[in-house]
């Protein structure tokens, strides 16, 4: 039962990951493409979350929690170069 669950899960997120790549390549601004980005890391930790479920390894929650973290420093690095036009004073 876990099973079918984690995979209609995994539907849904490859679903909504297609949708920020969309809203990614489409914005009109760079603040949506910022949010499109952070949205776009966080379904990317769901389904490498979901694949350590489907394939029972601990292995993947640690590579979800390292993707987490880069992807935080990421964007705000992103956003601080767009505010200021420098990552690093």
């Amino acid at each position: 039962m876990i099973m079918i669950a984690a995979m209609v899960s995994l539907s849904a997120v490859s679903a909504a990951m297609l949708l920020n790549l969309y809203r990614l390549f489409v914005g009109p601004e760079a603040a949506d493409r910022i949010l499109a980005l952070d949205t776009l890391v966080i379904n990317a930790i769901a389904a490498i979350v979901l694949g350590g479920v489907l394939f029972d390894s601990k292995l993947y929650f640690e590579a979800a929690l390292l993707f987490a973290m880069v992807g935080f420093v990421t964007t705000v690095a992103y956003c601080k170069y767009l505010l200021r036009g420098n990552v690093i004073e």
